[in-house]
C-alpha cells in the first residue's frame, strides 16, 4: 500500500522510526520489500540522483511497482533523496510521494528560497517535501564534504527555516555523516542539539541522515576477502538511534550498511568459489542477507509489526 510519509510520521512520532532505504538494483528492491512484508514494518524506498542515473527513473519505479504487487502487504512510500530542483520536479510528476531538495550547502536565505519553490510545486500535487539544514560530512554518492565544513543545525534557525519554507520534514546535522566513517573520535550524536531542535519544533518530524551502523565484523570480512577498508570505520550505535526517536526522529536513512553487505557477500562468494561466475548465485545470497539485516533494523527502530496499524 502506497502512502504519504506524512501519514507515517503522524503515526510513528516519538514511538518508533521509519527506515528510509536507498535502492539501486533489483536485488535491493526485492530484499527490502521481502523484509518489510516479513517484519510487517512500513518503509520509505529512497531513490537518489545517482540511482536514477544508473538504472534510469523508469526502471527504478517499475521495479518498485512490481515489488508492491509481489509483496502486497507492504506499506511504503517513495522518496527522492538528495535531489536538486530538476530531480524534484520530475519526481513530483511521476508518482513519488515525497521529495528532498538538498540546498544545505547554500546560504540560509538561498536554502529557504530553493526549498520554498519545491514546496509550492510539490504541495500542489499532494507530495510532501524534506529539506536539510546543516551540513553532514562524508560522502553521499558523488558528493563529498570535508569535515571542516560540517555544520551542526542551529535550533532557532531550524524553526525559522521550517516556518518560512513550508517543508514537511527536516534533515538535521547532529553528528552523523555520510559514508562508512561517521564518528572519527567517537563523539556520537549530539543529543543536546537534537533536544533543542525538538523544543523549537515540537511534534515536527525530523530526519537523521548518515544513520548506518557500519558493522566492524562486515568491514573485517570485506578486508579478509581482498578489500581495503579502513579499520576505524564507525557508524551510529543502535542505542543512539533508539534514543533519538524520543527527540522527534521519525525517518532514519540507511545506505552504507547495505553497500557494505553487498561488498562482503560478493567478495566472500567469489573468493571461496573462484570456479563460479553466475551472478544469480551471489545475488540470491545478497537478497537473503539483505532481508535478515533489514528485519533486525526494523526491530531496533521499533517498526516491526507497525504496518498492521495502517490496515484497520
Amino acid at each position: 500500500m502506497l502512502v504519504s510519509p506524512s501519514l507515517l510520521y503522524q503515526h510513528c512520532y516519538s514511538k518508533y522510526a521509519i527506515a528510509a532505504v536507498n535502492v539501486f538494483t533489483m536485488e535491493q528492491v526485492h530484499g527490502l520489500f521481502a523484509a518489510a512484508q516479513k517484519a510487517q514494518a512500513p518503509i520509505i524506498v529512497q531513490l537518489t540522483p545517482a540511482a536514477r542515473n544508473y538504472a534510469t527513473p523508469k526502471m527504478l519505479l517499475s521495479m518498485i511497482n512490481a515489488a508492491a504487487q509481489i509483496y502486497p502487504e507492504v506499506v511504503y512510500a517513495i522518496h527522492l533523496d538528495h535531489g536538486t530542483e530538476p530531480h524534484a520536479f520530475d519526481a513530483i510528476e511521476n508518482g513519488y510521494t515525497s521529495v528532498m531538495i538538498d540546498a544545505s550547502h547554500d546560504p540560509f536565505e538561498t536554502n529557504i528560497s530553493r526549498t520554498k519553490l519545491v514546496v509550492e510545486k510539490a504541495h500542489a500535487k499532494g507530495v510532501v517535501v524534506e529539506a536539510e539544514l546543516g551540513v553532514l560530512s562524508g560522502v553521499e554518492d558523488d558528493m563529498s564534504i570535508d569535515d571542516k565544513d560540517a555544520l551542526y543545525t542551529n535550533p532557532q534557525q531550524a524553526k525559522e527555516f521550517v516556518e518560512r519554507s513550508g517543508c514537511d520534514s527536516l534533515a538535521i546535522a547532529v553528528g552523523t555523516s555520510h559514508g562508512a566513517y561517521k564518528f572519527s573520535g567517537g563523539q556520537g550524536l549530539h543529543f543536546h542539539i537534537l533536544a533543542a531542535i525538538q523544543q523549537a519544533l515540537p511534534l515536527y518530524p525530523l530526519v537523521l541522515h548518515g544513520s548506518s551502523s557500519v558493522d566492524k565484523n562486515e568491514v573485517a570480512l570485506i578486508n579478509q576477502y581482498g578489500g581495503n577498508l579502513q579499520q576505524d570505520a564507525a557508524g551510529v550505535k543502535d542505542s543512539e538511534l533508539q534514543q533519538s526517536i524520543s527527540f522527534g526522529i521519525c525517518k532514519v536513512n540507511i545506505a552504507t550498511d547495505l553497500r557494505l553487505l553487498w561488498t562482503r557477500v560478493h567478495r566472500e562468494f567469489f573468493a571461496t568459489s573462484p570456479e563460479l561466475f553466475d551472478p544469480v548465485l551471489p545475488g540470491k545470497k545478497y537478497m537473503e542477507a539483505y532481508q535478515n539485516f533489514m528485519c533486525k533494523r526494523f526491530d531496533i527502530l521499533g517498526a516491526s509489526g507497525k504496518s498492521l496499524d495502517f490496515k484497520l
